[in-house]
């Protein structure tokens, strides 16, 4: 449900990101996803953080994407206005599951999950998400993420 959500990036669908059915090709919306919990990072470290770069790069460096989801419910269109969505609905110890909407106005057309794991990339195991980002995301977000 949009409202759910505290977080909106507007995007436009450009040209070469529809298919010969005149849609958004199906694969291009997990490139959407990837804006979208960019511009996410974005605005939860830039407002706070006066070296944003220098904390994502920190922040960024020993997460992975282990999964990712999309659940198609209407396909948007070339120079559709959209805004993608993006909210924190799970943080574990080691992980945080997104889960990412697509709106055209208040047209519901794309749902999505992403989780990403920390990893020490060294010992190639699990690792905490650092506290102090774990504190931006939950104070961030609009309500409370599971697990939190």
């Amino acid at each position: 449900m949009k409202s759910d959500f505290r977080f909106f990036h507007p995007l436009r669908v450009r040209w070469a990101e529809v298919d010969r059915q005149d849609v958004v090709f199906n694969g291009n919306y997990l490139l959407y996803f990837d804006v979208g919990v960019t511009e996410y990072w974005r605005a939860l470290i830039a407002g706070r953080e006066a070296r944003y770069g220098e904390k994502l790069a920190a922040w960024m460096h020993n997460i992975y994407v282990a999964k990712a989801t999309v659940e198609y419910h209407a396909s948007a269109r070339f120079d559709d206005m959209l805004d993608v969505g993006m909210r924190l609905a799970r943080l574990g110890r080691s992980s945080m599951r997104f889960v990412p909407e697509i709106y055209r106005g208040n047209e519901h057309l794309i749902t999505g999950e992403l989780i990403y794991v920390y990893r020490d990339p060294v010992a190639q195991a699990s690792a905490p998400v650092p506290d102090e980002l774990r504190e931006l995301m939950i104070a961030f977000e609009k309500t409370r993420p599971e697990g939190a």
